[in-house]
């Protein structure tokens, strides 16, 4: 386990799946990232890639080869390589492998690099394409947090803040495939947490305004800004009754339930050429 640590922050990291598993800030004694109790969902932030959802049949087509693939890939389970660490920052490095070949035949290379700041911690995604194909990929955050958050308050107490009005559409789930989309969003900047509010799977949003939520509560000063500027879709879950909520910015979409299983015509689908890098990045700043 890796220790992230400065005046006001002390942040704990996995390199297995180079996962955040702790959100500390010592200055209000509050533990901000959900403890992976397995009662209701064992993780803590896991990162989806190269898959973000579920595919038809957890399975896709590339170049008339059919390949399996779990929901929300396989990066998540892997162990990855610490390439520096700093005290206050790390960096993990996943490389493609003979395992990885077997499900995924893309050469490449995922960075992950945490960096502390003040009250806050900031997620650089970087892909790098070392393959001689164009690669298809998605990419993903789902990090778990505590609510309530604060001993005396309810999870009804608590709600999402948008940074913007929204009206937008939730596309729905059925198992693990998108089945269209319904109205949602009604030219509103937020939205009140209930447990009962996932008790149909998560809600998926395209194309909102918003560069940032906050979990927010009037019973208490204390809460969370989340900034996910370029990410194009968003989704917000929590498992049946459980005391967290994820707020979960993706480049990328499950299977629509119709698809033709084409990885290159995936929903979302990143394309990287030969030989680039990509990168993407999320904060979270408690109060």
């Amino acid at each position: 386990m890796i220790v992230l640590e400065n005046a006001f922050i002390k942040a704990l990291v996995s390199p297995q799946g180079a996962e955040l598993q702790s959100f500390f800030n010592k200055e209000n004694n509050l533990e901000y990232l959900w403890n992976g109790d397995e009662r209701y969902w064992p993780r803590h932030s896991p990162v989806l890639f190269p898959i973000v959802g579920g595919l038809l049949n957890d399975t896709y087509h590339y170049k008339n080869k059919e390949y399996r693939m779990s929901k929300h890939g396989f990066a998540r389970d892997m162990q990855f390589e610490v390439e520096a660490s700093f005290g206050d920052s790390v960096s993990f490095i996943l490389r493609s492998s003979n395992e990885t070949l077997d499900i995924y035949p893309f050469e490449f290379l995922l960075r992950i690099k945490y960096q502390l700041n003040g009250n806050s911690v900031s997620i650089r995604y970087e892909v790098e394409n070392l393959s001689n194909d164009i690669m298809p990929f998605s990419i993903g955050a789902h990090p778990a947090f505590n609510i309530p958050l604060v001993k005396g308050t309810s999870y009804e107490d608590y709600y999402l803040e948008f940074s913007e009005e929204e009206n937008s559409d939730r596309l729905t789930l059925k198992g693990n495939l998108l089945t269209g989309s319904i109205p949602y969003l009604h030219y509103q900047s937020q939205l009140q947490l209930k447990e009962s509010l996932f008790y149909e799977d998560a809600l998926i949003f395209k194309d909102l305004k918003s560069k940032r939520i906050s979990i927010c509560s009037d019973k208490t000063a204390h809460g969370l800004h989340y900034d996910f500027k370029g990410f194009p879709y968003l989704g917000i879950w929590a498992a049946r009754n459980a005391p967290f909520v994820c707020i979960e910015p993706w480049f990328g979409l499950p299977d629509r339930e119709n698809h033709n299983q084409n990885i290159e015509e995936k929903d979302g689908i990143v394309k990287l050429s030969q030989s680039q890098k990509w990168t993407a990045v999320w904060s979270l700043s408690c109060f």
